[in-house]
């Protein structure tokens, strides 16, 4: 069995939204029941996107808001595991190092806190619920 080869790219919603929504729409609104209309905050156009290809198919997602807010952090069922959300969080954290960002922050679904703890995100303020499902705030210093 070969390595399957993962690439990521970055760009704006109109190079990559058509990829972008159909995984969003499996993992958040099919799997986790996220409803439509929380999900399509009108807010994509102004984001830069990052979209994960494995051997050329687009299996992961995220996008990062201009105030340097990671979201939308999604992977299809059948790449979990391979390290795509390690590599798209990689790639979201470089664009907002090199925007001069002092740090990013994200929302992260209690279930994917060590996740985020992994890559040294740091947990603050309590638990809320967004969309049916508790999160924490997070955030990660930029230093060189």
């Amino acid at each position: 069995m070969h390595k399957k080869s993962v690439e990521i790219r970055e760009g704006s919603w109109e190079a990559l939204g058509p990829e972008a929504t159909a995984i969003r729409r499996v993992v958040f609104i099919e799997e986790q029941c996220v409803p439509v209309e929380e999900e399509w905050d009108g807010r994509d156009s102004a984001c830069r996107h990052f979209l994960a290809l494995q051997d050329g198919i687009p299996v992961g997602t995220a996008r990062l808001l201009p105030d340097a807010h990671i979201g939308r952090v999604a992977v299809l069922n059948e790449a979990r595991g391979c390290g795509i959300g390690v590599a798209l969080m990689q790639a979201a954290i470089e664009a907002a190092r090199r925007d001069g960002h002092p740090r990013v922050e994200l929302a992260a679904q209690t279930h994917a806190l060590a996740f985020y703890e992994r890559l040294g995100f740091e947990a603050v303020g309590g638990e809320f619920m967004d969309a049916g499902i508790a999160h924490r705030n997070m955030q990660l210093p930029l230093q060189d």
